[in-house]
């Protein structure tokens, strides 16, 4: 009978996996050193939020397992021609898609799906070029709504704003990146030259191996629809709940039905940790708010700088954590949902979005990594300039 190996929890490749969690893990108990924990911390968390965001990702892992997001991308590359018409296809996809899909999803599913029909053409700086585009695209087309990321769906209900008011107030931005979208790829396509026409990918790119996460997406993707209609319902009540038509606790609890009648692994497949990651966060802010030295110092420096220091924290931060740390030191919500949200680009863990496209690339492209990075902060800085110039000049 063969030993039995007990497997030692590795502590490293746990950090590694979610740094994010763990240092705002740390925080909340440093802060509960300060603060211990009493009847306070009961009116710390936003339970509104965390359901709906649980809500939404159980819906959006159902149907990515069921391959409606990859059937609509392959149906779209199917009719799809040239290089430079590929890379504004991916990306409009990305940018559209993401409104309603979240940024996550949209670069989960669609990036594998660019990198496959990418990769026959022999050309590395097309693929990162139109890899780092989608990505810029997704975290620009997901501040456009409420549900489009994480930290739009916190501050939308915080903020307590009518949903009109939210996608007017985004809307000059959202229609800014679309258009700085469509010129750089149109000013990039001029280095393109004359390339043939694309025929339908068929095979993985240079460098992925047969076990590369690519495989799945080959040949014909068949969406059940009798297995989608109880997702798509699951979605209409999560966003009438976005919407305030409906109580939160209605799709939640018609998820957690919906999952355990037609998807078990959609419950567990859902990311837990990014909500165990909020309610970290809730409990450090609120325990600064209650260091009354604390408070007044991190209200003094936010006060009147909002849109500017969003824009910083999420550099550093990435704008989840930035968007929750700083909405418990103001209440200038539409300068914080523009900087937080403008704030996802620059650099890669601006928005923890765009290390799903940066471990795609490596994964795919070994030897392209550096590229990847040099143009991925490029982009994102000129664009990163020319929003936060917009959000000045709109005041």
């Amino acid at each position: 009978m063969p030993d039995i190996v007990h497997r030692r929890p590795d502590l490293r490749e746990f950090v590694r996996r979610d740094p994010v969690l763990v240092i705002a893990c740390a925080l909340a108990l440093l802060s509960c050193a300060v603060v211990p924990p009493d009847a306070g911390y009961l009116g710390y968390v936003d339970l509104r939020t965390l359901g709906l965001l649980f809500s939404l990702m159980t819906v959006m892992t159902g149907l990515t397992r069921l391959g409606v997001f990859r059937a609509a991308c392959r149906a779209l590359l199917a009719v799809v021609r040239g290089p430079r018409s590929l890379a504004l296809a991916l990306t409009l996809l990305a940018f559209f898609s993401s409104m309603l899909i979240t940024n996550d999803v949209a670069l989960v599913t669609f990036v594998p799906l660019a990198l496959l029909s990418l990769g026959h053409l022999g050309s590395p700086r097309l693929t990162c070029f139109t890899v780092v585009m989608m990505t810029i695209a997704a975290n620009l087309g997901s501040m456009a709504t409420p549900v489009g990321n994480p930290q739009n769906l916190y501050l939308y209900s915080a903020s307590h704003l009518p949903l009109m008011d939210f996608i007017l107030l985004m809307l000059p931005y959202t229609a800014a990146a679309l258009a700085l979208l469509v010129g750089a790829i149109a000013l990039f396509g001029r280095a393109l030259g004359a390339r043939p026409a694309l025929a339908p990918a068929s095979r993985a790119p240079r460098g992925a191996e047969p076990d590369t996460a690519l495989d799945d997406v080959e040949g014909p993707v068949r969406v059940p629809l009798a297995r989608t209609v109880p997702w798509a319902v699951l979605f209409a009540l999560a966003l009438a709940a976005v919407a305030r038509v409906l109580p939160y606790q209605v799709p939640v609890i018609a998820a957690v039905a919906v999952g355990l009648a037609c998807d078990r692994q959609a419950l567990r497949h859902v990311d837990y940790a990014l909500l165990l990651t909020f309610v970290a966060f809730f409990v450090f802010v609120g325990n600064m708010g209650r260091i009354g030295a604390v408070d007044a110092f991190i209200a003094q420096v936010v006060a009147g700088n909002e849109l500017l220091v969003s824009i910083a924290a999420s550099q550093v931060l990435s704008n989840v954590p930035a968007a929750i740390l700083l909405s418990g030191f103001t209440s200038a919500w539409p300068a914080l949902i523009v900087g937080t949200n403008v704030g996802g680009l620059g650099t890669l863990i601006a928005s923890m979005a765009s290390l799903i496209s940066y471990k795609q690339v490596a994964l795919v492209l070994l030897h392209e990594k550096g590229r990847y990075l040099r143009l991925f902060t490029l982009w994102n800085v000129a664009f990163l300039l020319a929003l936060t110039l917009l959000a000045l000049l709109i005041g």
